[in-house]
Parts: C-alpha cells; sequence; structure tokens
C-alpha cells in the first residue's frame, strides 16, 4: 500500500487502501475520511450545479484515486480529468445501477429486521455483525440513526436476555443512549449470567460428590454394596454362587464382616465363636440330664 502523507500541526501518514472487487463498501469509508483529512474530499462530494472544485485540490484528489484503484481501472478511466467522474464511475460499478441498488438495499433491509441473536451468542459477535449489515445498508445510501440500531439491537435478544432489556427500557432513554452503550450494558449482564452458572455448577458437583459419598460402600469405598446385608444373612448358602455347571462357587468373603465376633472374613453363620459356644451346649447336655 502507498503511503500519503497529511501534514497538519505535525507529520502523519496515511496508507492508501487498495480497492479490490468485493471491499468498495469498507473502501469508501477509508477513502473519504483519508481525503477529508488530506483537504480534498470537497473535489469529489456531491456539490452545487457548475460549481467548480479548486484545481490544486482536484489534482491531488484524481492522483489519490488513480494511486488507491486497480491499474487496469487506470487505464479505463485515464481520460478523465475530474476526480468526480472517477468517484462516480466506481460506485456505479461497484453499486450499480439504481434498481440492482435498491434490491440490494431491500435484502439488507430484511436481514437486518430477521437478525436475531441465539442462546449461546456472544454480545460482541452478534454486535459486530449487527453494524457490519448496518454499514453496508449506509454504504447504498439508507441512512441508519443511532437510536435504530439500538433499538434493532435490544428487540434481537434471546429470552435470557429479557430482564436487562427491560431495565434498559425502563431506565433509560433509548432515543439518545449510543449504540455502544447499550452494548455495554448487555456485556456487563452477559458477564453476570456466566458467574451465576459457574457458580451453580460448582454447586451440583458438590452436591453429586456428596451423595455418592453417602451412598458408598463402608469396605471398599465404591458405592454401593450388598455384602452387608449378605455379612448379616441367616441361614446356609447365602455367600455361594451356582455355576452353570451346578457347582457352588463362593464369593471373596474378605471384605465380610461378621456381626457376631466382628471379625472379616465370614458369615454370622460361618462365626466359629458361635460354633464353639453350639459345641459346648452339646457337651452341658448329658450332665444336665
Amino acid at each position: 500500500m502507498a503511503m500519503v502523507p497529511v501534514k497538519e500541526g505535525g507529520s502523519m501518514a496515511f496508507q492508501c487502501p487498495a480497492l479490490t472487487p468485493t471491499n468498495y463498501p469498507v473502501w469508501v469509508v477509508k477513502v473519504k475520511s483519508i481525503m477529508d483529512a488530506y483537504g480534498i474530499l470537497e473535489a469529489v462530494e456531491p456539490r452545487a450545479l457548475g460549481a467548480e472544485p479548486d484545481a490544486k485540490k482536484a489534482k491531488q484528489a484524481l492522483a489519490f484515486l488513480f494511486q488507491a484503484i486497480p491499474e487496469e481501472m487506470v487505464l479505463q478511466m485515464a481520460s478523465f480529468t475530474d476526480p468526480k467522474q472517477v468517484w462516480d464511475g466506481l460506485k456505479t460499478r461497484y453499486l450499480g445501477v439504481e434498481r440492482v441498488r435498491t434490491a440490494r438495499l431491500q435484502t439488507l433491509r430484511r436481514e437486518l429486521e430477521g437478525l436475531r441473536m441465539k442462546d449461546g451468542d456472544l454480545v460482541d459477535d452478534f454486535a459486530t455483525k449487527l453494524t457490519g449489515l448496518a454499514s453496508k445498508a449506509i454504504s447504498l445510501g439508507c441512512e441508519i440513526e443511532e437510536k435504530e440500531l439500538v433499538r434493532r439491537l435490544l428487540d434481537a435478544m434471546p429470552k435470557s436476555y429479557l430482564q436487562i432489556v427491560a431495565s434498559i427500557e425502563q431506565c433509560f432513554e433509548l432515543d439518545s443512549m449510543l449504540f455502544d452503550e447499550a452494548v455495554g450494558r448487555l456485556k456487563a449482564y452477559e458477564e453476570r449470567i456466566k458467574g451465576t452458572e459457574k457458580s451453580e455448577d460448582t454447586q451440583g458437583n458438590l452436591l453429586l460428590v456428596s451423595h455418592e459419598k453417602s451412598h458408598g460402600c463402608k469396605h471398599c469405598g465404591g458405592g454401593s454394596s450388598s455384602r452387608d446385608d449378605l455379612g448379616r444373612g441367616r441361614g446356609k448358602g447365602r455367600g455361594s454362587v451356582k455355576g452353570r455347571d451346578g457347582s457352588e462357587r463362593y464369593r471373596d468373603k474378605s471384605h465380610v464382616k461378621c456381626y457376631k465376633c466382628g471379625e472379616y472374613g465370614h458369615y454370622n453363620n460361618e462365626c466359629p465363636k458361635l460354633k464353639n459356644e453350639e459345641a459346648n451346649l452339646i457337651d452341658e447336655e448329658p450332665t444336665l440330664m
């Protein structure tokens, strides 16, 4: 990109943006701002019928435009001596004739009216999309005021933003509110929502962990188990499982606690202490007889 020096109480150099087949709306905004800073914008802006621009400024504006457009266009417009002819020719080529311009403008208006922010989208991203469509419409000659952009922004918010939208509409004068101010208030609410959701997720995880711990096995610590119930079993065979061949296969009893003697490794009905007591009773019965 070429550098255009501008000296106005100092030294400043602007980059001359190159025109491409797709960047005309943005190119126009940049070029107009540079030409205005350089003092030559009046050479291409609409002027009174028959009025002639300053000759020196007209030459400077013409040279600037020839520097910013592609080389093939320079050859096509080489015969132009008025920078406004070049300016209007570019506008006709890239924006089309009036009918095409009107059709494009209607399409952009429909997109603006139908644009809605979805749950999960960021306010910044949606605001950028909205202003992008508005800029295209403005480049086609459509006048969109700040208050209209603010209203479109608020109307496009999802239900989760209904509370803040209602507060903004009740507490502030929308006709005098800046678009950036509305975006800032929505972003502040967005950050608060995110903080609340994170807090709720943390509390939910803590409750889940607490619930799992309360239902855990007190011997192995890995979730609810029926081994405690087996340890309380009455009768025989509660610790065994029959295989397909009919043979008995025994469970691992290392975690089974006997509630008779308090030791691990056997059930109540298998307790050696219980067997010793039964044997003593049998030995004592003949004596009693």
